[in-house]
């Protein structure tokens, strides 16, 4: 098979999609199955692939910028995928892979990753312009594609329902944590986390974009209902990058900081991550709606006890490792996180319970997955 890969998302800040897109591409690179790997970012050929970045550049400031003008997000709409389907040109006997939604036109097999549906059904959680767009493109990829992709079966049944679309050409390949993420001794964790004024065992962790999709208003209304001595004692420390309507959650974070009770660390270095997770005492992500849910995944391979919420696809990833309640439900999520730092025998048996859900998961059965989805479209009529 000869593969055109994008990897736009290989860039900073590296969220899920870009950790994706990274260990896909790096076991596509190693499969005998494909004879011309091609990397390609914005509408250019890349000699290689990419290696993430922890640092924003001018790029990154440019992008933040254009996203808050209406007129440069539609000029980038309609530019992007003319300069994509001019480069594809003469790639016509290539399969095309976007690992992050968009297809632009092309004469050869197509097939994009569906990673959740949020700008159709939590349109609320984008910019007006960013939703508008996403809306559009992915409609666009849709009515383009021959075969999709989604993370979970959660969102397979999603997308077919959504779009009418056959269920027959939508496989779920499920993603996995790296290898980085996995339980360390307090020598190798003390000197990252003194950087950041913690030690380890002592903080209740969560990490994510701060945007209300993740539902951080109700985790710190569960937290805040906990003894003040047990909320100073395991402090509930976030991390992730800005994310829309995130202001009021800084507010209530930063007076929280003020009680003693909680910290916001702002976007950690990647180097530094898995160190901040296996360092923890509990892991909680009581998120409104997942396509997949990779940091529920990467706290169970960290050796970190999990509470999270029921909603879409989080059970699929969880299993019966997790403690879990419905995400709105205040008085519930207060009583698994109490459980979740004080009841040891519990603890345990989920530190144990969650290696091994863990182990269930790899980069290289995504990979497999995937080779799949690319044989059954080269074998559509």
């Amino acid at each position: 098979m000869k593969i055109v890969l994008s990897v736009d998302p290989v860039r900073f800040p590296l969220t899920g999609i870009g950790r994706y897109t990274y260990e896909l591409a790096q076991r596509l690179a190693t499969s005998p199955d494909i004879t011309d790997l091609r990397y390609m970012a914005s509408h250019r050929f890349l000699p290689s692939l990419p290696s993430p970045s922890d640092v924003s550049g001018k790029a990154h400031w440019l992008r933040r910028v254009a996203q808050k003008l209406p007129m440069a997000i539609e000029t980038y709409r309609h530019l992007m995928p003319l300069l994509k389907s001019r480069a594809l040109r003469e790639h016509s006997d290539f399969l095309y892979h976007s690992p992050n939604y968009y297809l632009p036109r092309f004469e050869g097999r197509r097939v994009a990753t569906f990673h959740d549906l949020s700008p159709f059904t939590w349109s609320q959680c984008h910019t007006p312009e960013i939703g508008r767009f996403l809306r559009k493109e992915l409609t666009h990829t849709v009515q383009r594609a021959d075969r999709l992709i989604t993370d979970s079966e959660f969102t397979r049944q999603e997308l077919a329902t959504y779009f009418n679309w056959p269920l027959e050409r939508i496989d779920a390949v499920p993603l996995a944590s790296s290898a980085e993420f996995h339980p360390r001794d307090e020598a190798e964790l003390a000197p990252v986390l003194a950087r950041h004024g913690l030690q380890p065992g002592s903080y209740s962790l969560f990490v994510g974009t701060i945007e209300p999709r993740k539902n951080i208003d109700t985790l710190l209304d569960a937290y805040v209902r906990l003894p003040l001595p047990l909320r100073r004692r395991f402090p509930l420390v976030l991390t992730g990058y800005h994310g829309w309507q995130s202001e009021a959650i800084h507010q209530r974070l930063e007076s929280a900081g003020r009680e003693g009770w909680a910290r916001y660390l702002g976007f950690v270095p990647g180097h530094e991550l898995p160190l901040l997770f296996a360092g923890a005492r509990l892991f909680t992500f009581p998120s409104l709606y997942e396509g997949f849910g990779l940091p529920v995944l990467e706290a169970m391979s960290s050796g970190v006890p999990v509470v999270c919420s029921t909603t879409s696809s989080l059970p699929e990833v969880a299993g019966e490792a997790a403690l879990m309640c419905e995400a709105l439900d205040v008085d519930a999520l207060t009583a698994l996180i109490a459980k979740g730092l004080e009841d040891q025998t519990w603890r345990h048996a989920a530190i144990d319970a969650g290696l091994t859900r863990a182990a269930r998961f790899s980069w290289e059965r995504c990979a497999l997955g995937t080779l799949e989805t690319y044989r059954r479209t080269m074998a559509q009529s």
